[in-house]
């Protein structure tokens, strides 16, 4: 089954991650669209890795498409190899139909990272958004402005690509790496003099 993908990774994709190291990915699921954000984390560091988006194609039966997202969640995971995932909670709608679509999409997003062995978490979207921006009803814009800041060299391949790698930067606070962010920021939150910049993002 063939699928479709669209990918952004810096030049750095084969960097060997090590135990100081850990690599997250997170997903913002959807059957016409999921998207995937891959960052490392590095003491205190976020580092960003890769993005994309895998497209599913509407002339096709809901299972084919499940087939596509299946396949195409694979080759993402085998490609870059995260430690932990974590995948965006989704709520009820108006449209049933819809929301149970979504909910099968969703569950393509969970099954994928779980079937090769990478332990997966799920957030709300508020709790995505007050980790990231400090505002759990924060607006989209809010988010992609904090992204260029916390991941000021990385290409966004889009906004589903864009949701996705906030995510992965919430559960890099949330225990994604065993609370190591958590950690690392905790010792660098020592008194200074003048602002202070937490996260050092280098790409």
């Amino acid at each position: 089954m063939k699928f479709l993908m669209k990918l952004w990774s810096s030049s750095a994709s084969d960097i060997r991650v090590t135990n100081k190291r850990q690599r997250l990915i997170g997903f913002d699921p959807g059957l016409r669209k999921t998207g995937w954000g891959v960052i490392d984390v590095e003491g205190s560091r976020l580092i960003h890795i890769a993005n994309g988006i895998v497209h599913t194609d509407d002339n096709n039966s809901l299972a084919e498409r499940l087939t596509q997202l299946f396949d195409g969640l694979g080759q993402v995971i085998a490609d870059w190899a995260p430690h932990s995932a974590a995948v965006e909670e989704t709520f009820v709608n108006k449209n049933p139909a819809s929301t149970l679509k979504l909910g099968q999409a969703r569950g393509m997003s969970l099954l994928v990272p779980s079937l090769a062995g990478i332990p997966v978490a799920e957030y709300s979207p508020n709790h995505i958004k007050k980790t990231v921006v400090g505002s759990g009803h924060a607006g989209k814009e809010q988010v992609a402005a904090m992204l260029k800041i916390l991941l000021p060299r990385a290409v966004i391949n889009g906004e589903d690509a864009g949701d996705a790698l906030a995510v992965a930067i919430c559960h890099a606070h949330n225990g994604g790496v065993h609370g190591l962010l958590h950690e690392a920021l905790k010792k660098d939150r020592r008194p200074k003099a003048g602002a202070q910049i937490i996260f050092r993002g280098s790409r």
